[in-house]
């Protein structure tokens, strides 16, 4: 037998699941369906900045802001900007500003503890979904299973099954590779690593490269190495062999300095690939009866204005204020959402664009040493 929810949300990530919150505060359930077996399947990246007219914003419409201070990284806002010599251009302290940093697996964890037993459904993958008219929709699981729902709404990622109903927009390549690394206890186990870091995030850059660090709330250092290359670049380096994925990506980084080499050549465990893709900016669709989305699904963009999981998490908090503030009529609420969605996610859009060109041009750290000024 097929089972109806009223509001069905497809991916427990952090905006799917601050818009489950939402509905949860003011009396509404939705039901949370996820491709992972469990919470604990897989890590969940490192660390996040939450903005304050952005994600803390949608952190408070969740009654969560407090909880959520309480686990920020004290000391994460400080930034160092070096060059490939490991010059340092720029460096600033924690001021305690308003972009505190938080752990994304203890931001996720966060949310999914102020949900109801049984809000999200693990391992269940959609596969597919069709419109029953009328606003309903017909969802399909991988196990075979099938359920119905009034309002449907995407938070499934960049690869999302949900979106083709709205857009035939797909992921584009945005010309960047990243090869993520860890080195763990990096004070006792890699101190020189852990000085060139420092206590918050770390931009190392030059033409077309480079490494972009962060100190995590454990100790350790996440790292990314940046790299301009064509697509298939990765596909050419054997990542079950970890030593030779190394000495692949360092032939990248063969005139930088040792200590900015170190971060990759001394890294614990296995590294790990990523293609960095986007939406187009500016990505809209028409309105369709019963059916939206939010996140990387609506507006997938490169990490390089640190936007993506803010807005996630404010279009989780709005679409959820939007249903509450429409009773019974959810196309007035899709539309009031959609409204502000549209024109919110192109600017950020376009501004992440824009820094991935900024980091590494040619006269790289110049670019971001001259817009951080700028910012003040």
């Amino acid at each position: 037998m097929t089972t109806h929810h009223p509001v069905a949300v497809v991916g427990a990530g952090l905006g799917g699941l601050t818009l489950a919150r939402v509905l949860h505060v003011h009396g509404v359930r939705a039901a949370v369906f996820d491709l992972d077996a469990s919470p604990a399947a897989r890590t969940q990246g490192g660390m996040l900045d939450i903005h304050d007219d952005s994600g803390q914003e949608a952190l408070r419409a969740a009654g969560l802001h407090e909880a959520f201070r309480s686990l920020t990284h004290r000391g994460g806002e400080a930034l160092r900007v070096l060059d490939q010599d490991a010059v340092v251009r720029m460096e600033q302290t924690d001021d305690g500003g308003g972009r505190p940093e938080i752990d994304r697996g203890d931001l996720r964890a966060l949310l999914l503890g102020s949900l109801p037993e049984g809000a999200v459904r693990w391992g269940a993958k959609v596969t597919g979904a069709r419109p029953l008219g009328d606003g309903r929709h017909e969802v399909t699981l991988a196990d075979g299973r099938t359920f119905t729902t009034d309002l449907l709404v995407g938070a499934d990622g960049a690869w999302s099954r949900i979106r083709p109903l709205l857009s035939d927009a797909r992921p584009v390549y945005t010309g960047v590779s990243f090869v993520e690394a860890d080195l763990r206890e990096a004070d006792v186990r890699h101190p020189v690593s852990a000085g060139v870091v420092g206590g918050g995030m770390l931009f190392a850059l030059g033409a077309g490269r480079g490494f972009l660090a962060h100190r995590e709330t454990d100790g350790g250092l996440h790292v990314y190495a940046a790299i301009e290359a064509p697509e298939d670049w990765l596909d050419g380096i054997d990542f079950t062999d970890t030593e030779a994925a190394r000495e692949a990506v360092l032939e990248h980084f063969t005139d930088w300095d040792e200590s900015l080499r170190a971060l990759v050549a001394d890294a614990d465990g296995p590294l790990v690939p990523r293609r960095i893709h986007a939406l187009p900016a500016g990505h809209r669709w028409q309105r369709v009866p019963g059916v939206t989305l939010l996140g990387d699904a609506a507006h997938l963009m490169s990490p390089f204005a640190g936007e993506g999981a803010n807005l996630a998490l404010l279009d989780g908090a709005e679409l959820g204020l939007a249903l509450v503030a429409h009773p019974g009529d959810t196309e007035a609420a899709l539309t009031a959402y959609e409204e502000k969605l549209f024109p919110r996610s192109e600017r950020s859009a376009t501004e992440s664009a824009r820094g991935g060109v900024l980091l590494f041009r040619a006269d790289a750290p110049q670019g971001l040493v001259e817009a951080f000024a700028a910012f003040g």
